[in-house]
């Protein structure tokens, strides 16, 4: 009988946990490394609502983010998963907004224009709470067999030990020198956690300049946000005053206080989301999945399953 193979995921955000369930919980022995885990990737940092954002091409990212919304609105029967659904209320201050075509079958529909705003539409997503969901996505690892090994920077893929004859690079923004890509580009993200705010139930997100989005969770508020070309990790106090004094004057409120201030490096790709294998210089088999901009939790399980499937093709896999 052949063995399965012993895989090795190069990154521990939402994309390479959410590969390690997959693959740890269908019995393949799979480590994942990074440099960071848990709260300190970029993942740790991000608002976490499901909606496609900053992330072509468009066709593939609606299909990967359908595949994920169906997953997590599952993912919602398990209290302890840190999945909600929450009314999401997108708006445009420059004209009336158009509703895409894939979230009509949804439920999205137009809602009335409010002062700050010229046009808007309501949908109801699921919401990823990050100081949660993480953690819950790493004991699913865990409990399936699976081992996290931080503090790990490869120079390259090949690195890796070859105890591991299938490598998966989820390295997000570290794919840049990982893989010498040099499509990638850091998309700075910087958001301000607050106080749970009274009577916000549901997320409010507008994308033209300047971002804004307030989106509450169990026990804080996310206040956002910027999407920059930097790869400056440091908070900006200038952008903390503004994404804080523009969340409560859309929310009619006296600025909060700010409990934290979270920087995140989205990994947008100009060329589009890479997804697909590839062979390391030692003969290895390499499934490549990085590039998923401001949508790396809107397209987590959907990329993840299409990283199975291409791992399933291989010659010699065990069915």
């Amino acid at each position: 009988m052949l063995m399965k193979r012993r895989i090795a995921i190069v990154g521990a955000g939402v994309s390479g946990l959410t590969c390690g369930v997959l693959f740890a919980e269908r019995g393949y022995r799979t480590a994942i490394f990074a440099k960071e885990t848990g709260q300190q990737t970029t993942s740790g940092a991000a608002a976490a609502l499901w909606f496609p954002y900053d992330a072509e091409p468009a066709e593939k990212v609606i299909t990967w983010a359908l595949q994920t919304y169906k997953v997590l609105v599952d993912l919602t029967k398990n209290s302890r998963s840190g999945v909600s659904i929450i009314e999401l209320r997108q708006f445009s201050r420059t004209s009336e907004i158009q509703i895409p075509e894939w979230a009509i079958p949804l439920g999205a529909s137009v809602i009335p224009t409010v002062p700050a705003f010229k046009g808007g539409f309501t949908l109801k997503v699921p919401l990823m709470d990050t100081t949660i969901y993480l953690d819950h996505l790493a004991k699913r690892f865990f409990d399936a067999g699976g081992e996290i090994h931080g503090d790990v920077k490869f120079e390259k893929l090949e690195d890796v030990s070859p105890v591991f004859d299938l490598v998966i690079n989820c390295a997000g923004i570290g794919a840049r020198e990982l893989v010498q890509d040099i499509d990638l580009e850091p998309h700075r993200g910087q958001v301000a956690i607050v106080p749970k705010i009274d009577n916000l139930s549901c997320a409010i997100v507008c994308d033209d300049p300047p971002l804004m989005y307030a989106i509450p969770r169990a026990s804080d508020c996310v206040f956002g946000g910027t999407n920059e070309l930097s790869d400056n990790l440091d908070a900006d106090p200038k952008s903390t005053s503004r994404i804080v004094a523009e969340c409560s004057r859309v929310l009619k409120i006296a600025n909060p206080k700010i409990l934290a201030e979270r920087i995140g490096l989205r990994p947008f790709r100009k060329s589009g989301v890479c997804l697909e294998r590839d062979c390391l210089p030692d003969g290895r088999t390499v499934i490549h999945n990085y590039g998923h901009g401001g949508s790396g939790f809107t397209l987590s399980w959907g990329c993840a399953q299409k990283v199975f499937e291409l791992a399933e093709e291989l010659p010699g896999q065990r069915r």
